[in-house]
């Protein structure tokens, strides 16, 4: 069983009369790659900042490695944070930037040089070493950062939102880059963002945090096919919730009345459901046309969009409610004309009941 980096219990952070963060609890284990993921104003940089000792909490506890550091001023926490804004010094090249902060620890030069010299290698800067921060591109920068970060060797590496300021395409490129150092250290990595394809696409477990409070954890799979409530279901990628009127839970499924008939469904339900009214959550991709006669679901075609790849799709329910699915575009695939009448139905298991 992997050891726990970072134990944080039930931890509370006040404002004065407003709470950022309310009883939260998460256990980030080590040499993980764990990120933080929410909208902008939910907590998650506040939360990072108690962390680092940049925040004091107002209750609970924080351990690193066991190690209560609530107490700990942020210099003598075994942690260094990436921000983002990179906060490089203008007036020294790279390697001054990335030593400053070991000969501040009183690292003696030889040791100090030959550490920054495995971190460049390791960011693949060695050949920008003797360049200023200007000379340097949005993603050089970046790495320089990280370097700074990590030539130290803190036990976690805190990273807050730090590939915001690169455009798209240089995202997707540092983000490999992370992973593949994070991979190559055993450093913890805690990852602030809001973006969720970044954090399904580089995490090992995701918290979702939402109004100052933990909504779900787990890995990527986890979070976008069985999502626990409501938000975290529409946060995450793109989902139909449709009201249904609930029977029956027991043993993880639920028995519920689908709108437009009096068909029973059953499906897989999250842990807080409860019998009377709920909402089914079904992504796009696991809907399926059928004859109207044989669907689950009846509507009619109210709209298609070409994605390249796919196709979405909206069908409008006799009741009203719009579901989109996506289809892959092939020579195979029928793609109705607006104002078709379809059936719906759901593939197997991914419909499911969610806390309300």
């Amino acid at each position: 069983m992997s050891e726990i980096a970072v134990d944080i219990l039930n931890m509370t952070k006040r404002y004065g009369s407003f709470v950022a963060l309310r009883d939260v609890c998460l256990s980030i284990k080590d040499n993980e790659f764990f990120t933080l993921l929410g909208p902008s104003g939910c907590g998650k940089t506040t939360l990072l900042r108690t962390i680092a000792g940049f925040e004091a909490i107002s209750e609970g506890a924080i351990k690193l490695y066991g190690e209560d550091i609530a107490d700990l001023p942020p210099n003598k926490r075994p942690v260094n944070t990436v921000f983002q804004q990179y906060a490089l010094f203008p007036h020294m090249n790279v390697r001054a930037n990335v030593i400053f902060g070991l000969q501040r620890l009183g690292q003696d030069e030889t040791t100090a040089r030959a550490r920054v010299d495995e971190v460049l290698d390791m960011v693949q800067l060695m050949e920008f070493a003797d360049r200023l921060p200007a000379q340097l591109s949005g993603g050089q920068q970046q790495r320089v950062a990280l370097a700074r970060a990590l030539a130290p060797k803190p036990k976690v590496l805190l990273l807050d939102e730090p590939l915001s300021a690169l455009d798209l395409k240089l995202r997707q490129s540092v983000r490999q880059e992370l992973q593949q150092i994070q991979q190559t250290t055993g450093i913890t990595f805690v990852f602030v963002t809001h973006d969720q394809e970044e954090a399904l696409t580089m995490s090992d477990r995701i918290a979702v945090i939402a109004d100052g409070q933990v909504q779900q954890v787990g890995s990527a799979r986890d979070i976008y096919e069985a999502p626990q409530n409501r938000f975290v279901a529409d946060f995450i990628g793109e989902t139909n919730l449709i009201d249904v009127a609930v029977s029956s839970v027991s043993g993880g499924y639920a028995t519920c009345v689908l709108p437009g008939g009096d068909v029973q469904f059953t499906c897989p339900a999250a842990a807080g459901a409860v019998v009377g009214h709920g909402h089914l959550s079904v992504r796009p991709e696991r809907v399926s046309l059928v004859k109207p006669q044989d669907g689950l679901l009846r509507g009619v075609t109210t709209r298609q969009v070409y994605l390249g790849t796919d196709m979405s799709v909206d069908v409008r329910l006799e009741g009203g409610k719009i579901i989109t699915l996506r289809l892959q575009n092939s020579e195979e695939t029928h793609i109705p004309e607006i104002g078709d009448p379809v059936g719906l139905n759901f593939e197997t298991g991914t419909a499911r009941l969610l806390e309300d």
